[in-house]
């Protein structure tokens, strides 16, 4: 549903709801709704869209003497055409920024998870930057007196991990390889070189040359032998989850949910390919343990590739302007600061 399917009289009754439902968490009536919001109608009036906006199922009311409550529909509605998120001040900004500046990429994910729980009260989870996407800045090999070779790869933004492997090569032709490599692959992601050093071993004129069908191997070796461990996933703020959480089954199980990785990998894999705030409610997860709760998701990295992705769950009911706000500059934070440790 679109806003032109709604009147304006009854897009700010819906506001009305969704706000003093937000807030206080207690079904609304219309005398609230007149009471509270300067809208100039009656509480006859607004109890009349009000029932026009239950037919449409964007409220509902859950006693017949109660106010109403948004639905996840009408909730959805509301944070796609009517919330005005208001952008956090110039001090705001700096203040995420002193907390999250850390001399190692994996420092500033684990500050900024942490930070991300403390202001907004909720459980914080950041995928890490995802080794397949991480740019190579350069390769080493180090020989050593087994046999076997020490690989170091050197990302773009700092990050070193070190790789052994099995082969007999002398230091000169290691050198020879290392530069060959590097002129071939730097700056591409570990998925690019990894279908670029297949590409070359098929390509019939790199099998005569020796020193090139060598570093083509070690290459191999390397980057498709081996594959990269799984992006890790940060957790913080479990304790704000089980506060939310209405029972003591559900808080069990969403705590199971945040101990398997792999399951909030998937759930944030489409942000990180997303542009934007990404809203995730209830059912829009995927996820049974999460039906009565929201994803605020942002991916992060270069605006061309973003190398991983943060995101906040809390309770449906949450306030959604300053949790996006939150987690747009922190988003923006890790990524200018990523940025310049990679090209320090």
């Amino acid at each position: 549903m679109s806003s032109t399917d709604l009147t304006r009289r009854a897009q700010k009754i819906l506001h009305a709801v969704v706000t003093e439902y937000l807030h206080g968490g207690d079904p609304v009536g219309s005398r609230t709704v007149t009471r509270r919001h300067d809208l100039g109608l009656s509480p006859a009036t607004v109890r009349n869209v009000m029932a026009d906006l239950e037919e449409m199922g964007l409220l509902e009311q859950r006693h017949s003497s109660a106010g109403r409550v948004p639905t996840p529909s009408g909730l959805r509605f509301f944070i796609d055409s009517l919330l005005k998120v208001r952008g956090l001040s110039a001090t705001e900004k700096e203040e995420i920024r002193q907390r999250v500046t850390a001399p190692t990429p994996d420092e500033v994910v684990q500050r900024a998870s942490r930070m991300l729980s403390d202001l907004t009260h909720h459980a914080a989870i950041i995928i890490a930057p995802d080794p397949d996407h991480q740019r190579l800045g350069q390769i080493e090999f180090v020989p050593l007196r087994d046999g076997k070779v020490i690989a170091v790869l050197v990302t773009a933004d700092g990050q070193i991990e070190n790789r052994l492997i099995a082969d007999e090569v002398t230091p000169t032709r290691l050198e020879r390889i290392h530069n060959y490599l590097n002129e071939m692959l730097a700056g591409m992601t570990l998925d690019e070189i990894r279908e670029r050093v297949i590409r070359e071993l098929g390509d019939d004129k790199n099998k005569y040359d020796e020193a090139i069908a060598e570093a083509l191997r070690l290459g191999h070796r390397v980057f498709v032998d081996r594959r990269d461990r799984p992006a890790d996933v940060l957790v913080s703020g479990q304790a704000n989850l089980i506060h939310d959480a209405l029972a003591q089954d559900r808080a069990r199980d969403l705590l199971r949910t945040l101990e398997d990785k792999e399951t909030l990998v998937r759930l944030l894999e489409s942000t990180r390919n997303a542009d934007g705030i990404q809203v995730f409610l209830g059912a829009e997860t995927a996820l049974s343990a999460l039906i009565g709760s929201s994803v605020i998701a942002m991916s992060y990295g270069p605006e061309e590739a973003p190398i991983g992705a943060l995101a906040v769950i809390g309770p449906m009911r949450m306030n959604y302007g300053k949790v996006m706000s939150v987690v747009d500059v922190t988003a923006d934070t890790v990524s200018q600061l990523l940025a310049e440790l990679g090209s320090s």
